[in-house]
């Protein structure tokens, strides 16, 4: 009788369980970022000056308000009555889209909008790199070319100029994790087929780099 109980009981705490997380995979929405601070920061010449590389970070999360700022810098749109970003694109294609990894899930950044986008729930901060930190940090931005908007591009040249671009805006992350006294590295050490097979990408997504950024440990 005590194992059926027990039996019982076990059954209905994994249901539980199986029914929470299924609620926490709906309860994944749109954040809607507020304005970016544009007014705010360090002269350019003091930034170059900081900028700088790290490695270790602390665990606390980023407020909504440094999220907005950061991804703004990083690939936002700065010119609304065209629609072009704060870093360039070859022949404007605007071929990369940023995804900001948390420990809740990966959201695509909606630049146009200015809006995360749900695309992955659960923590997947591990696989966004091999160091043992991009696991802990509170943010890592997965950078991913989409190919399909460079359709007329030979392949060897589609890897080069997403490359390239990746530079741009991961050069605008560092410059201003400067600026507001954030830590941040870029990574090339990741294992992309398991990246972008747990970020559920298409195949014509490629990861590129993943760059993690936080406060200083």
């Amino acid at each position: 009788m005590k194992t059926l109980i027990c039996v019982s009981l076990s059954l209905a705490v994994s249901a539980l369980f199986a029914s929470s997380s299924f609620l926490s995979a709906q309860e994944l929405k749109p954040i809607k970022l507020p304005k970016p601070q544009t007014d705010i920061g360090k002269p350019l010449m003091q930034v170059l000056n900081a900028r700088q590389t790290a490695r270790e970070f602390s665990e606390k999360p980023l407020p909504l308000q440094e999220l907005s700022n950061l991804l703004w810098a990083a690939w936002g749109v700065n010119r609304p009555d065209t629609g072009k970003r704060t870093a360039p694109s070859a022949s404007n294609r605007q071929e990369m889209d940023v995804y900001a990894v948390t420990a809740e899930g990966a959201y695509l950044y909606d630049a146009k909008e200015h809006t995360l986008i749900p695309a992955v729930t659960g923590d997947i901060r591990a696989q966004t790199g091999r160091q043992p930190f991009a696991a802990t940090a509170p943010l890592n931005l997965v950078y991913v070319a989409d190919y399909s908007k460079m359709a007329n591009v030979p392949e060897e040249n589609r890897v080069f100029l997403s490359a390239a671009d990746t530079g741009f805006i991961a050069q605008n992350v560092y410059l201003y994790c400067a600026s507001q006294g954030l830590a941040t590295v870029v990574r090339a050490m990741v294992d992309k087929p398991a990246l972008e097979k747990a970020m559920k990408l298409r195949p014509d997504q490629k990861v590129v780099l993943a760059q993690t950024v936080g406060y200083p440990k």
